[in-house]
């Protein structure tokens, strides 16, 4: 299952979790990220490497983007809040 949340299968996690349960580790995946400690790992290091990377890029230049440096993780779509204040 979800690294071992609520039993190692499906038929066991459906056993011992509420649905209560499996709402806020969804939610809690919504807003963390995967469980899964290598995508983390990754994730952290797409950080530094973004940092270090917007700190030293020339003066004018766009930020990068975080998943420029993360490529098992794809970039969320644009809602449609966002869209319509990047196109005006």
């Amino acid at each position: 299952m979800l690294n071992g949340i609520g039993g190692n299968t499906i038929e066991e996690a459906q056993q011992r979790l509420s649905l209560v349960e499996v709402q806020r580790w969804a939610a809690y995946r919504r807003k963390r990220g995967s469980l899964h400690w290598g995508m983390r790992i990754e994730r952290s290091i797409a950080l530094l490497a973004k940092i270090y990377v917007d700190a030293h890029r020339r003066k004018g230049a766009p930020p990068v983007s975080l998943y420029e440096f993360t490529p098992h993780d794809d970039e969320p779509e644009l809602t449609f809040e966002q869209a319509a204040k990047l196109f005006g």
